[in-house]
């Protein structure tokens, strides 16, 4: 059944208890950083945490909190850009694949792979006929990924609603803290949201792997609801110390 953003509620479960969500969330988060460690000395196995979303969707707040207890060696986060020259010069995912976790890590994209049938399929910077070659292209690419080098892709979409962006763009605006993240082009993309969804539930809908789709209206849920499924992959790898005949 294919997704429709529209009927997509940003905000948690009307059930859902706040301080019973963050603790949760905090013992998930500790048991993350031990499984991370396993993993990460085993060397068998890599995961690959895709977040996308609009601007204020909480992309790096959610990196920095479900991995706050994982050891900086074995975990890497990269923020995908404008392309410089050189990456203008390659094909479109020369420059992800060079981002790819090698085994025992954990690498989360802010931002990815799919900017490039995102922002420029909005844009008009390419054709229709380039997006669907780039959606072979990318499927085959995460195939790969996972039958050659054992990589489990998680793939998070951060659905903040239109009214609550708007909210986020504003304190990048009034709290001094939050200024440096303020850019004026985020508003002129916000404006563009129609367009902007449209190609969203394309992505959604045209992936060989699912999408989970995150409530972030609320950075409390958020964060709970990624680091379940995070928890969960690493749980389902299992992953085990190496004894010292195994060195």
């Amino acid at each position: 059944m294919a997704i429709r953003i529209q009927d997509l509620n940003a905000n948690p479960p009307e059930d859902s208890e706040k301080k019973d969500i963050q603790s949760k969330t905090k013992k998930l988060i500790k048991q993350i950083g031990e499984l991370q460690h396993r993993m990460y000395a085993e060397g068998k196995h890599s995961l690959l945490i895709v977040l996308q979303g609009v601007d204020g969707s909480g992309k790096d707040g959610t990196a920095r909190r479900v991995l706050s207890k994982t050891s900086a060696a074995g975990v890497d986060v990269y923020s995908f850009k404008k392309p410089t020259q050189e990456e203008f010069a390659h094909d479109f995912l020369w420059r992800i694949h060079r981002q790819t976790p090698r085994k025992g890590y954990i690498q989360v994209f802010n931002r990815s792979h799919y900017e490039d049938i995102l922002i420029q399929r909005v844009h008009r910077w390419i054709d229709e006929d380039h997006v669907d070659k780039r959606f072979v292209a990318i499927n085959a690419f995460e195939d790969l990924l996972q039958f050659d080098n054992g990589t489990v892709i998680l793939k998070f979409y951060l659905h903040l609603d239109k009214e609550r962006q708007r909210e986020k763009l504003q304190e990048r605006l009034d709290n001094p803290k939050k200024q440096w993240k303020h850019n004026p082009a985020d508003w002129d993309e916000h404006e563009r949201w129609d367009q902007y969804m449209t190609c969203y539930e394309d992505i959604l809908n045209r992936s060989n792997l699912p999408w989970y789709v995150v409530p972030a209206n609320k950075e409390w849920y958020r964060n709970y609801f990624v680091a379940k499924k995070v928890y969960d992959a690493l749980a389902g790898l299992d992953p085990k110390l190496p004894g010292l005949a195994e060195k």
